[in-house]
């Protein structure tokens, strides 16, 4: 919750801005009573023009030296709010003097895709008391909006003079993309007790592997592996024990180019939403997971182990979803770099449209991994709403598919329409025995 005062207005213009169309229309009147009383030498013009003209004017006075000592505070339940669902926003307004406050009237400024303005008129506030108010804003949108800052406008008895007093704090909603539970399936390459790939790294590896990994924050530097630093050019370190905890990146292909519709209802959309519900669902099952786009953009690993709580880690990977872009890309070559460095364990992408070349990558990431799950979007369905392949003619996807099964990946196609839950049942009937993928052995 924030809590600020509001700023106080400076000088005696800002009272004559502040002046309603009534309070103009009177100091109008009153000025033109004056003139008219020095030319016709009217005296009673003269005082009708000057009460006319000073009830505006100390109207206007009165509200700059109106000194109402307020503080504003603003709650979001939730901080995150799920696309396509509602936020709460919760205002209070506390009298911290000892005299009564006047009419108060709130305005919250929100982006017009959460909605209109609030506005909220407040009747008199007793002294140490307070009010609090509340509206519901929604966005199909995802992304960070500013809500703020609150505005509290003054307003004398007769209507002559309006001032705002804005706060000096804001805040910040951020809408995440929908997560949608996921049902539990069997992932080959799991460690910790799931799949074979524990066995085949220590069978590899013996009790000390050996095989260097990037360096990462507070690793000890008496671990570095200079041959291999020489080697990738960049800093690598040695893993001295078998990690106990099963590692997997989501791979989010982002490129423009790859996606077909807009808005809420386009491919990219579709594709973010199944990153962040195969993302929480592999955090719930104790996955250090990272967060990997087709640019080489990396959200380093989290865990409960590290953060303290699977809606912890899980928070951070939709903060981190909620902002992603469109890349201007045209390939998967800096993902292949990052993957290339640090690649076992677990490997979902969620991928867009694939020529030969980025199949052929995708295949050379195969076998770095220990699982490989792909979902291929079928971009035309969400183009031109189709949700099944062309009849008698042949399906664009077919190539692609196949060559991704043949290198040892498990591809599942998406359509428009098409729910996540549904298509990662499919991981079960497709998993099964693989051909061998290079020095890992990892299979399908």
């Amino acid at each position: 919750m924030t809590v600020s005062a509001p700023d106080e207005p400076a000088g005696f213009r800002a009272g004559l801005r502040g002046l309603t169309t009534r309070g103009r229309s009177f100091l109008a009147a009153g000025l033109t009573s004056l003139v008219c009383s020095y030319l016709l030498g009217q005296n009673a013009l003269l005082r009708v023009g000057v009460l006319l003209a000073a009830l505006p004017l100390s109207a206007a006075a009165l509200l700059l030296r109106t000194r109402y000592q307020v503080a504003g505070g603003r709650r979001l339940t939730p901080h995150r709010a799920p696309a396509g669902q509602e936020a709460r926003v919760h205002l209070r307004v506390d009298n911290v003097s000892r005299v009564p406050t006047g009419l108060l009237m709130l305005e919250d400024r929100v982006p017009y895709v959460l909605g209109p303005r609030p506005r909220f008129v407040l009747d008199r506030v007793e002294p140490r008391g307070f009010r609090e108010v509340s509206y519901r804003v929604r966005s199909d949108l995802r992304g960070r909006y500013p809500l703020g800052p609150l505005q509290l406008r003054l307003s004398d008895p007769f209507g002559m003079c309006e001032l705002t007093r804005s706060f000096n704090a804001s805040d910040t909603l951020t809408v995440v993309p929908q997560v949608h539970p996921l049902p539990p399936v069997r992932l080959s390459g799991e460690w910790a007790g799931y799949g074979e790939s524990l066995s085949r790294a220590l069978a590899l590896a013996g009790d000390d592997d050996t095989v260097p990994r990037e360096y990462r924050h507070g690793d000890d530097l008496r671990r570095v592996h200079w041959k291999s630093t020489a080697k990738y050019g960049e800093l690598m370190v040695r893993r001295e024990e078998q990690p106990l905890r099963p590692r997997a990146t989501v791979l989010l292909d982002t490129r423009e180019i790859g996606h077909r519709g807009s808005g809420p209802a386009s491919s990219f959309e579709w594709a973010v939403g199944c990153a962040a519900s195969v993302g929480a669902h592999l955090l719930e099952r104790g996955y250090q997971t990272r967060l990997l786009t087709d640019d080489g953009q990396q959200v380093p690993e989290t865990s409960a182990f590290r953060s303290g709580s699977v809606t912890e880690s899980i928070g951070l990977l939709l903060d981190s979803l909620a902002v992603v872009d469109h890349s201007t890309g045209s390939g998967l070559g800096r993902a292949e770099e990052v993957l290339r460095i640090g690649g076992e364990g677990l490997l979902v992408a969620i991928l867009g449209g694939l020529d030969d070349e980025q199949v052929a990558g995708l295949g050379r990431l195969r076998r770095r991994a220990g699982a490989a799950i792909a979902f291929v979007l079928d971009t035309g369905s969400w183009a031109g709403l189709r949700t099944a392949p062309p009849p008698g003619g042949a399906d664009p996807l077919e190539r692609p598919v196949r060559l991704l099964r043949e290198a040892g990946w498990t591809v599942l196609v998406a359509r428009a329409g098409d729910a996540v839950a549904d298509l990662w049942r499919q991981v079960d009937r497709q998993t099964g025995p693989a051909p061998a993928a290079g020095r890992n052995g990892a299979s399908a």
